[in-house]
This record gives C-alpha cells, sequence and structure tokens, in this order.
C-alpha cells in the first residue's frame, strides 16, 4: 500500500483538486483506492459527495475508540472508498498530543487497511503541526502542489528546511506546478529555477476554468470533461507519478 499526501503549507495551490482527480485515475486504472480527508473545510468530502459517518469522527478514529475501517464509506466510483472529514479534525493536534506514540499515531491505524488498498491518498490541511508530523511520518510520498510564483517559492524552501529540522526524509517530497501561466514571464522563470532542484514532475497542471467547474459537477475532471486539456493534464502527471512509483 502506497500513502500519497497532498500537501502544501500555503492554502488554495489546487491541493484538494489534485487529490480527488490522481484518487480518481488511480482507482479507474483498477488499483483499489481511499481518500482519507483530513482537511477540516472538507472540500474533498465535498467534491465526492460523501458525508461522514456520525460516530465514526477523526477524533474517535485517532484515539482509537472507533476502527478505521468503520469510518470508510463508499464513493460513487468503482474501487474508489473514502474517509470523508468532520470537524473534529479541527482538534486533532489536541487528542494526538494525548495519545502514546503520538507522531506515529496515523501511520499505525493506517496499517489497519494496508491489505485492503493499493493506494491511500490524504488530503492534508495547510499546516506544520502534529497532525501534519504524523502525515509525513506515514507517507510513502508527500506530494506538494506548487503555484509558480515568487511567495510559492519561499513556502517550498520553508518546507524543505521544516524536513530536514524534523528529520523527515526529504526523499518523500515530490512537487508539481499547479495553476501555471505559461504567458507570464514570473511563472516561466519560477517553473525554470525550480526545475533544477530535480523534484519537481515534468507534467503540470495550468490554470484551466474546468478545474474551478469540479464545485459545481461534484466530480473528477474523468467524468464530466474527460476531453479537456485539464483531465489531459491530470492524466500525464498521474501516468509520471506512478511510473515512478510502480515498476
Amino acid at each position: 500500500m502506497q500513502v500519497i499526501s497532498l500537501y502544501n503549507l500555503k492554502g488554495g495551490v489546487g491541493k484538494t483538486s489534485s487529490c480527488v482527480n490522481l484518487a480518481y485515475l488511480a482507482a479507474k486504472d483498477g488499483y483499489n483506492t481511499l481518500v482519507w480527508d483530513l482537511d477540516p473545510q472538507g472540500a474533498a468530502s465535498f467534491y465526492f459527495n460523501v458525508s461522514p459517518k456520525k460516530k465514526s469522527s477523526a477524533k474517535k478514529i485517532m484515539q482509537e475508540d472507533v476502527a478505521l475501517e468503520k469510518a470508510i464509506k463508499a464513493t460513487n466510483y468503482y474501487s474508489l472508498d473514502m474517509i470523508p472529514a468532520d470537524l473534529s479534525a479541527r482538534k486533532l493536534d489536541i487528542v494526538l498530543d494525548e495519545v502514546k506514540r503520538s507522531k506515529k499515531q496515523l501511520k499505525s491505524l493506517l496499517k489497519q487497511v494496508s491489505s485492503d488498498y493499493d493506494f491511500v491518498f490524504i488530503d492534508c490541511p495547510p499546516a506544520f503541526s502534529l497532525l501534519a508530523d504524523n502525515i509525513f511520518n506515514a507517507s510513502d510520498i508527500i506530494l506538494m502542489p506548487v503555484i509558480p510564483t515568487t511567495l510559492s517559492i519561499r513556502t517550498y524552501g520553508m518546507v524543505k528546511e521544516y524536513f530536514e529540522k524534523t528529520k523527515v526524509d526529504l526523499d518523500k517530497l515530490i512537487c508539481f506546478f499547479t495553476m501555471a501561466d505559461l504567458r507570464k514571464s514570473m511563472h516561466m522563470d519560477v517553473m525554470k529555477e525550480l526545475y533544477k532542484d530535480n523534484r519537481f514532475l515534468e507534467h503540470y497542471v495550468p490554470n484551466l476554468s474546468d478545474i474551478e467547474k469540479m464545485g459545481t459537477k461534484l466530480a473528477p475532471l474523468d467524468v464530466f470533461a474527460p476531453k479537456s486539456y485539464a483531465n489531459t493534464c491530470y492524466k500525464a502527471l498521474w501516468n509520471e507519478l506512478k511510473e515512478g512509483i510502480i515498476e
């Protein structure tokens, strides 16, 4: 089982839309896939139109009062399940601080479903926190969408610095550009500079209106706009990522 976490310290970078589209494409390829929405905003849950079970909150899962598998719900798509977000995710840092092996709790919980899924995609809240430390520890890949702007360069540097300080394996960090506009010289310059770091995937996601329509269609791009350029970009991104994971 491969755990891929969509993370960025900065919000509004296309993290959730990327999580939804990549998870869907993994399931479409025949891989048993689980999406765990750990962002209290619940945007991934909204896109998949899945509500949490009343007695299976994130808080209860972390406290091990409820088995992880009890919180899983099916989506409308074959081979794709989900643990939807709920508001208790706002207080997970407090909950995790109270449990033993607090930075390894998430990894321990995911072992419960390791034989059931090929991929787990985690939609992460944008923060440095105890929950983030858990996510970093549990992940095989920390997939970071980056908008090619000066502020994103700063954020990218902060994340790398945090990884080094907290001894997170930097090899886990794989990045890709989102909301890229090659008509802008700044975007071109930033992409050219950061590609030198050899941490960015070749394929990127441009700034396209079809991605914004996911909020009204409540579906991945491949469902409502399969021939769109936006979907083509996500397919290319997924294939590049998949090739690096699966021999």
